[in-house]
C-alpha cells in the first residue's frame, strides 16, 4: 500500500525538554494506525507538529495525495495543511457550541470554498450556488455520521458521544485523505465507545480515508487498529500489529502493567 502521510526523525523541544526524539512514522493508504503511549509520552505534541500548530526542531513531515505530487508539511500553516488533505479533531472538544449542527458543519467546508470577499459581498449567482451547495454537503455529511436528528439544535445542546462525532462530521466535511483523531473515545460509555468503533471503519471503507489515532482505550486500539506505534518520553519504543504489541516487553515496561490486552 502507498504511503499517505510520512513523518521521518521528528524532533520537538521545548527549552531544554526534548518532548519527541527522531520520531519516525507512517500511515499508508486505507490504513486505521493508533498512536499510543502513557500520558506525557509526547502524543498530542506529535500531532501538533504534523498539523502545523508546532514548529518541529527537526526533522520531516510529507503528505502524498493519491494524485499529484507529495507536500512537504515543514513550515505550513494548520489552515494549509487542513487544504492539503489533512483534518483532526481535538482532544477537548472545540465545537462552536453557541452555532447549529449544521453550521458547524458548513464552517468545515470553508477551506473548499472558491468565492472570494467580493463574492461574499454582491453574492452573484454562481456564489448563491455554492452556498446552496454547502449547506446540501454538509446535511449528507451529517446523514453519515447519523447527526440529522440534531441538524438545528446548538452544539452545546449534544449529548457528549454527539458532540465528539460533530468534531469528527466537521473535520470530514474539509474532505480529507487522512484523518487525525485525539482521544476520539475519551469521556464515553461503553456504548457510545462501541459506535465510534464502527463509524471509524464506516469512514475508513466508505470515504476512503486513512486514519491516524491516539487513544488510551486499549480495547477500541487493539480492535480497530492495523498498525500501532509506541512512544515513551518521546521516543518510538515499538511499532507493529495489535498482537505483537501486546506482547512486547518494551511495551509492557513502559505501561508498568497497565492494561494493554483487548
Amino acid at each position: 500500500m502507498k504511503a499517505v502521510l510520512e513523518v521521518s526523525h521528528l524532533t520537538m523541544d521545548f527549552g531544554g525538554l526534548r518532548a519527541l526524539d527522531k520520531i519516525d512514522l507512517e500511515v499508508r493508504e486505507g490504513e486505521i494506525v493508533a498512536l499510543i503511549g502513557p500520558n506525557g509520552a509526547g502524543k498530542t505534541t506529535f500531532f501538533n507538529c504534523i498539523t502545523g500548530i508546532y514548529t518541529p526542531t527537526g526533522g520531516d513531515m510529507q503528505l502524498i495525495p493519491a494524485q499529484g505530487a507529495a507536500v512537504r508539511l515543514n513550515g505550513l500553516k494548520p489552515n494549509k495543511v487542513t487544504e492539503n488533505g489533512m483534518a483532526r479533531t481535538f482532544q477537548n472538544i472545540r465545537l462552536f457550541q453557541n452555532m447549529t449542527v449544521l453550521e458547524n458543519v458548513m464552517i468545515g467546508r470553508h477551506c473548499r470554498l472558491h468565492s472570494g470577499i467580493p463574492g461574499a459581498i454582491f453574492r452573484p449567482p454562481a456564489n448563491r450556488r455554492e452556498e446552496k451547495q454547502i449547506v446540501e454537503d454538509s446535511y449528507r455529511m451529517l446523514e453519515k455520521i447519523g447527526l440529522t436528528g440534531y441538524v438545528n439544535e446548538f452544539a452545546k445542546n449534544l449529548p457528549y458521544g454527539a458532540q465528539r462525532r460533530l468534531e469528527i462530521a466537521r473535520a470530514l466535511a474539509t474532505e480529507p485523505f487522512i484523518l487525525l483523531l485525539d482521544e476520539p473515545a475519551a469521556g464515553m460509555n461503553a456504548q457510545e465507545t462501541k459506535e465510534l468503533d464502527e463509524l471509524i471503519v464506516r469512514i475508513r471503507d466508505q470515504e476512503q480515508v486513512s486514519i491516524l489515532l491516539i487513544e488510551h482505550d486499549m480495547k477500541l486500539v487493539m480492535s480497530l487498529s492495523d498498525r500501532i506505534y509506541v512512544v515513551d518520553y518521546g521516543k518510538r519504543i515499538a511499532e507493529g500489529n495489535p498482537e505483537a504489541i501486546k506482547n512486547d516487553p518494551a511495551v509492557i515496561k513502559a505501561y508498568l502493567g497497565e492494561e494493554i490486552d483487548a
